[in-house]
């Protein structure tokens, strides 16, 4: 079915003129956005029953988060930078159905095996989520972008901190198999409205082929400074982010908090804080001030590590530094795209590609690695880790923030 023709005229023009993008459409796309990306984050607070479930000790149950990480990666690169070659409408609704078949499997998994198969599955599918970031930025006007492109990104950060709390309250209610149970059914009904609503993108016909669409991702990467400099700030800061997320359940679950899952989900309640962090960020990138965004944010996310460290005494402490650090992170993450979005217009989806690649690459390193050092040396050694990494982005953003205009070319100051 063809969305509604008012809708289509609506954003026909865009981008390159000054036709705004309905709300609607824009919420819409917030909500699919979430949804989709929740399914990657719903097995950060069950790792200890999963790990019970498949019989994967402790030190490598990280491998559940590593291996969705490296499953959105390979999405990432082959399946985002489709969406400056085909018809992106079509690309999100088929993906969206396809989340709903690797959800079932891993609702049904009889064995690790398949269960770890089917994880990895969801990661790559789970791409969509940046389709859509591409999408929304491609219809917006310029003006309007990084409003536009936060927006779109607080229902990704909405999605993945909710993902904590549903999976955790779910879990315990119902068991661990509800939860993928249910977002299958909640995707299923996304795309049904994504049917009856989402705008495709008027484009002139491409005559590349996927083989060199694929290879002009990384041509991207060599010829785009902003690019380079932004996708390796995207790589420490979601390093740093699962550092933090990741090896929490562990102690948690043990005295003397004993915390059930709900109640170890609700810590994502706090970084809710951090959608709020997206959407301001977005504003402030279209008013020429992303560069002193993304410093104040990276100096929130290393200030977070303090009060994280403090976990033995009081869980005030790390509900603190969660604050600091998703809000910080998103930040960075809203800024980085409304840079990176301005360089190749035409190149939205492969310059996501590009840029996510190293998100991914981050939270699988930072996942695998935490687990590790949590086991070895406990929760305040994994702090320090991830305030290392936290204080090498500062430095790197420090040291490359001459190099990234705040403006595009020709832009009012």
């Amino acid at each position: 079915m063809n969305p509604p023709v008012d809708v289509v005229a609506s954003v026909a023009a865009a981008p390159g003129t000054t036709a705004r993008l309905p709300r609607s459409i824009v919420l819409l796309m917030s909500l699919a956005s979430g949804l989709a990306v929740a399914n990657v984050y719903y097995a950060q607070p069950l790792l200890d029953v999963l790990a019970n479930e498949f019989g994967i000790g402790h030190a490598r149950i990280g491998a559940v988060i590593t291996l969705t990480q490296i499953g959105y990666g390979i999405g990432l690169l082959v399946v985002v930078p489709l969406g400056d070659l085909v018809d992106r409408r079509r690309l999100v609704i088929g993906q969206s159905l396809l989340s709903v078949v690797a959800l079932g499997v891993v609702t049904l998994a009889p064995t690790a095996a398949i269960f770890l198969a089917g994880i990895a599955a969801v990661g790559v599918v789970a791409v969509v989520t940046q389709l859509f970031v591409a999408h929304a930025s491609a219809l917006a006007p310029p003006a309007e972008r990084g409003h536009v492109v936060g927006t779109v990104t607080s229902g990704i950060i909405t999605g993945i901190l909710l993902a904590r709390v549903v999976s955790g309250l779910l879990s315990d209610l119902l068991g661990w198999r509800a939860v993928y149970a249910l977002s299958a059914v909640a995707n299923l009904v996304v795309v049904a409205l994504l049917i009856l609503a989402l705008p495709a993108q008027p484009r002139a016909g491409s005559h590349m082929s996927y083989v060199a669409l694929i290879g002009s991702v990384f041509r991207l990467l060599m010829e785009e400074r902003v690019l380079r400099i932004r996708a390796v700030l995207a790589l420490l800061i979601f390093t740093a982010m699962t550092i933090l997320w990741t090896p929490m359940v562990l102690p948690l679950r043990e005295p003397p908090f004993l915390l059930t899952h709900g109640e170890i989900g609700l810590f994502g309640l706090a970084g809710l804080v951090g959608a709020l962090g997206a959407a301001r960020s977005g504003r402030l990138a279209d008013s020429g001030h992303a560069q002193r965004t993304t410093g104040v944010a990276l100096v929130l996310m290393l200030v977070s590590w303090l009060p994280s460290a403090m976990l033995s005494d009081s869980l005030w402490g790390l509900l603190v530094g969660v604050l600091l650090i998703d809000f910080g992170l998103q930040s960075v993450h809203v800024a980085n795209q409304s840079l990176i979005y301005r360089v190749r217009p035409e190149a939205q989806s492969r310059l996501t590609a590009a840029y996510m690649v190293f998100y991914s690459i981050g939270c699988a390193l930072g996942s695998m690695v935490s687990t590790l050092v949590y086991a070895r040396a406990g929760w305040a050694a994994a702090c320090l880790l991830g305030a290392c990494v936290s204080a090498l982005a500062l430095v790197f953003w420090a040291a490359t923030r001459h190099l990234t205009p705040d403006r595009e070319p020709g832009s009012p100051p």
